[in-house]
């Protein structure tokens, strides 16, 4: 069924899209923590080599040669492991940091929701029909109808 969509309703509507900002924010934090981790050591830990190939030592250091960090392998360990430091430590704050953005957004949705449902109820809508709305759709400002 095809209902008008109030103005008001559309400006509700297209404040939800901002988590998806937020998602890929906390996704690409995530991403450079894993990097950074990656650099320290790709492979196995010592133990687990001598796991795998036993306790000849040849095995080992030859297991061990192949799983090297490219952090103790660069011509200047230290300043490459401070970088990996620092790469880290602004990773997690930027994923705090947009963590905490995507919990306030949350409640302001919530308030969007309460507000987009009354409104379009206010328009002639039926309550079932605004929840199972596509609100990316109600935002379009494109189009005057909305299929629910």
């Amino acid at each position: 069924m095809s209902r008008n969509i109030p103005d008001r309703a559309r400006g509700l509507a297209a404040g939800s899209t901002d988590d998806r900002t937020l998602a890929t924010e906390l996704n690409d934090a995530q991403r450079w923590l894993r990097r950074a981790n990656d650099r320290l050591w790709s492979g196995l830990h010592p133990d687990g080599m001598a796991v795998l190939y036993g306790e000849c030592a040849t095995a080992v250091d030859v297991a061990a040669a192949q799983n090297r960090s490219e952090i103790l392998s660069a011509p200047e360990p230290l300043r490459e492991i401070q970088g990996v430091h620092w790469t880290i430590n602004r990773a997690f704050g930027d994923y705090q940091a947009a963590a905490e953005r995507r919990r306030q957004l949350a409640a302001e949705i919530g308030e969007l929701a309460r507000q987009l449902i009354a409104t379009l109820v206010a328009a002639g809508w039926y309550e079932e029909e605004v929840r199972g709305a596509n609100v990316p759709n109600l935002a379009d400002t494109s189009t005057t109808d909305a299929e629910g």
